[in-house]
C-alpha cells in the first residue's frame, strides 16, 4: 500500500506539473487509512494524499471547493484522480494550533494571552464553517452520514463503551448503561441541528500559515449541532486550556455565533456540556482502541489527559437529565488512579516483585497492596530435594539448576511462566500500573520455587522500565 500509494501521487504530480518530483517525502499518518507525502521539486510543493475510501475523497474534495467558494482559509485543490483515490493539496507547512500551544508553553510557561488571541481568531471562523456556508451546501456529499444524527450519536456512545469501559475496565449494569444512553441521546437531539458540524475540530487539524489560521480534515464533516464543534476545540484534552480561558473563549464564541444563529444562552450552554461530554466519550474509545487494543503507546497519554479533562466538566455541568448509570461509570474513572496517570513515567516505573514460598507456611503478601499478580503452583514439576544429593541444597546452587534445565517439563512450566508474565509486564506498563506480584510456590520453598524465581527474574531484568524486587521467603537470602 505505501509503495503503491506514492507511486500513484507521484504520477499525478507529473501529470499535473509536467515532470516527476525531485523529492518525495512521507508525513506521519493520522488515525486513518490515508497516507500524506510532500511532494516537491524547483518551483512546487504540494502535499498529496491517497486514500482508497472514494466516498471520503468525494467529501474532503467537494468540501474542500464549497469552503474556498465561501472564502473559508482551506487547503486548494490543485490535482485529483478519484479512480486512482489520490489528490494534491496546498502544503500549508507543518505548524499546527497544538505545536504553537505547546512551544509557547515551553516558553512562557503558561496559556498566555497570545494563544489566546490565536483561539479568538479561530472562534471567529467556526462559525463561518458553521452557518454561513452551511446555508447552501449539499449535505448529501457528507461521510458517512449526512446528518450528525441519533444513530450516530448511538456509534460514539458504543464506542465509549466497547472501546474504553471494556477494555480499562470499568464495571457497568450493561441494560442500565444502554438505558442512559437512550435518555441521553435523545436530550442531544432536543438541540438545532440545521449547521455544519466539522466533527474534528481541534488543535492538531488547525493548520498555522501565512499569519493566520488554516483548516484541514474536514472530510467527516455533516449537518448537525453548533454546541459539537466549539466542545471539541476548547475540550481538547493534550491542548489543556486552562478552565478559567475555556469558560472566558466560549462566552465568546456564544456572543460572536449569536451574530449569525439565534442562539439562547441557557439552552445553549445545556446541551453545550451534553455534546462535550459526548464528544470526550468518543475520544476516549479512539484512546482506548488505538492504545489499549492496538497498543499504540502514544495514545495511552491521550487517556489520563482525557480523565482529567472529564473531572472537569463533571464539575461544571448540569444536565438536566437523568443518568445514574452513565454518571457512575463516569465516576469511576475519574477516580481511578491508574488511568488518572495511564502512559506516564514516574519513579523507577513498574516494580516486580517476585516471590519464592512454602505452601506450608502459607502464601506471601503483596508488598505493593493492589492485590493480584500470579501465583504459580511448582509441585506440579518433579521435586529435586527428593533426590538425597540435591536434598540440602537450593534452587540456587547450580547442581540443582542443572538438574531442572534438563528437565523438559520444568522448562515447559518455565515457558508458561514467561509468556503469562510478559504479557501482564506489558499490560502493566501500558496502563502505568506501578507494582506486580509474581510468586512460585513448592512444598518446602527451597527447590523448585527458588530456581523458577531466580529464571524469571534473570529473564525480567533484560527488559527495560523495569525493577524486579526478588525474596525468598524460607531462606535467610532476600
Amino acid at each position: 500500500m505505501t509503495q503503491d500509494a506514492r507511486d500513484r501521487l507521484e504520477r499525478l504530480f507529473r501529470r499535473t506539473f509536467g515532470h516527476a518530483p525531485t523529492r518525495t517525502v512521507p508525513l506521519g499518518a493520522d488515525g486513518s487509512q490515508r497516507r500524506y507525502y510532500r511532494l516537491s521539486d524547483e518551483e512546487n510543493t504540494v502535499v498529496g494524499a491517497a486514500n482508497d475510501d472514494h466516498r471520503e475523497n468525494v467529501a474532503f474534495l467537494s468540501l474542500s471547493r464549497h469552503f474556498r467558494r465561501h472564502g473559508l482559509p482551506v487547503p486548494e485543490i490543485y490535482a485529483e484522480d478519484l479512480k486512482q483515490g489520490v489528490y494534491l493539496q496546498q502544503d500549508l507547512g507543518d505548524e499546527t494550533l497544538f505545536s504553537r500551544v505547546a512551544a509557547v508553553r515551553t516558553e512562557e510557561g503558561t496559556f498566555s494571552d497570545r494563544l489566546a488571541a490565536i483561539y479568538r481568531r479561530v472562534l471567529d471562523d467556526l462559525p463561518r464553517f458553521q452557518v454561513a456556508a452551511a446555508e447552501d451546501l449539499d449535505f448529501s456529499v457528507c461521510y458517512p452520514r449526512s446528518r450528525f444524527d441519533a444513530q450516530s450519536i448511538q456509534w460514539d456512545l458504543n464506542y465509549f463503551k466497547y472501546h474504553f469501559l471494556k477494555l480499562v475496565p470499568v464495571d457497568f449494569d450493561e441494560q442500565a448503561l444502554e438505558n442512559d444512553f437512550e435518555r441521553f441521546t435523545a436530550f442531544l437531539m432536543e438541540a438545532d441541528t440545521r449547521y455544519f458540524l466539522y466533527r474534528d475540530f481541534q488543535s492538531r487539524n488547525i493548520m498555522l500559515h501565512g499569519g493566520r489560521p488554516h483548516y484541514i480534515d474536514y472530510q467527516g464533516g455533516r449537518q448537525g449541532a453548533l454546541q459539537y464543534d466549539v466542545a471539541s476545540l476548547l475540550q481538547d484534552g493534550r491542548a489543556d486550556i486552562p478552565w478559567e480561558t475555556r469558560g472566558e473563549l466560549l462566552d465568546y464564541y456564544i456572543e460572536t455565533v449569536g451574530a449569525c444563529a439565534p442562539v439562547h444562552r441557557a439552552s445553549f450552554l445545556a446541551h453545550y456540556y451534553g455534546y462535550a461530554l459526548v464528544r470526550l466519550m468518543q475520544a476516549l474509545g479512539a484512546y482506548g482502541y488505538r492504545g489499549l487494543y492496538e497498543g499504540k503507546s502514544h495514545f495511552l497519554t491521550s487517556i489520563s489527559h482525557g480523565v482529567r479533562n472529564l473531572e472537569g466538566l463533571l464539575a461544571r455541568a448540569d444536565l438536566p437529565v437523568n443518568l445514574p448509570e452513565l454518571d457512575r461509570a463516569w465516576s469511576r474513572i475519574v477516580e481511578d488512579p491508574a488511568l488518572r496517570r495511564m502512559g506516564e513515567v514516574s519513579g523507577e516505573g513498574l516494580t516486580v516483585h517476585l516471590w519464592s514460598f512454602s505452601y506450608h507456611l502459607g502464601l506471601p503478601r503483596d508488598p505493593s497492596g493492589n492485590g493480584g499478580g500470579f501465583i504459580f503452583d511448582c509441585r506440579i514439576v518433579k521435586n529435586p530435594g527428593r533426590i538425597p544429593e540435591y536434598a540440602a541444597l537450593t534452587g540456587k546452587d547450580p547442581p540443582v539448576a542443572a538438574f531442572l534445565d534438563e528437565l523438559e517439563e520444568a522448562q515447559s512450566f518455565l515457558g508458561d511462566a514467561k509468556t503469562m508474565v510478559d504479557r501482564a509486564v506489558g499490560h502493566h506498563q501500558r496502563r502505568g500500573f506501578s507494582d506486580l506480584t509474581v510468586a512460585f510456590g513448592c512444598t518446602g520453598g527451597q527447590h523448585r520455587s527458588v530456581y523458577f524465581a531466580e529464571r524469571l527474574a534473570a529473564h525480567l531484568k533484560e527488559r527495560p522500565g523495569l525493577t524486579v524486587r526478588l525474596r525468598h521467603r524460607e531462606q535467610e537470602d532476600s
